[in-house]
């Protein structure tokens, strides 16, 4: 009878001290931030490191990423989304270590819900600008004879680092969506 009791006394003491299911979705989602600012930051400079040089005709001629707009906008997204990323890494981290809300209230729930939205479907038109772009230009330059291969290819790898910070944040939206429905 006295190792039933500790039993159940060591049982009661283990469900006691489980995580809650709102702290294991703080630190999901606290951790897909942290995926969402590793690609973007791995996009940003790869993509700000994408320059080729090519000889032509009229003698060498240096391209870079700036010097098309499609990846100008693709940097934008990446900066904007990496803004609000360590934001909400920041907010997530106060949360998980001192148990309460920056943002209290429903307001706090709003923002993290539709921010991961819009902020997703940003990252997703940067990606598909830089991959059309891509693509777009690929074909011209080898039409011209100048392939331009490790260029694009450069930019197409940081195009599909976007998406994938794109997915991450999408993923997080989801979570933000569930603390919302509880809240409300």
């Amino acid at each position: 009878m006295e190792n039933g009791t500790k039993t159940t006394t060591t049982t009661t003491s283990a469900i006691a001290s489980a995580p809650t299911s709102s702290t294991v979705s703080r630190t999901v989602v606290l951790v897909l931030r942290v995926l969402t600012f590793v690609f973007l930051l791995i996009a940003l400079i790869v993509l700000v490191l994408t320059k080729e040089t090519s000889e032509t005709d009229d003698g060498e001629t240096e391209i870079k990423f700036k010097d098309i707009r499609a990846y100008r906008y693709m940097i934008s997204t990446i900066v904007i989304g990496f803004a609000y990323n360590l934001l909400q890494m920041a907010l997530s981290i106060f949360t998980l270590v001192s148990g309460s809300r920056v943002l209290n209230g429903n307001g706090g729930y709003m923002f993290d819900f539709f921010g991961d939205k819009i902020m997703s479907y940003f990252l997703l038109s940067g990606s598909a600008a830089g991959f059309g772009a891509s693509e777009d230009l690929h074909r011209f330059f080898k039409a011209a004879e100048l392939p331009l291969n490790s260029f694009f290819g450069k930019a197409n790898a940081s195009a599909s680092l976007l998406l994938f910070g794109f997915i991450t944040t999408a993923i997080a939206s989801i979570f933000t969506s569930f603390a919302l429905s509880k809240k409300a």
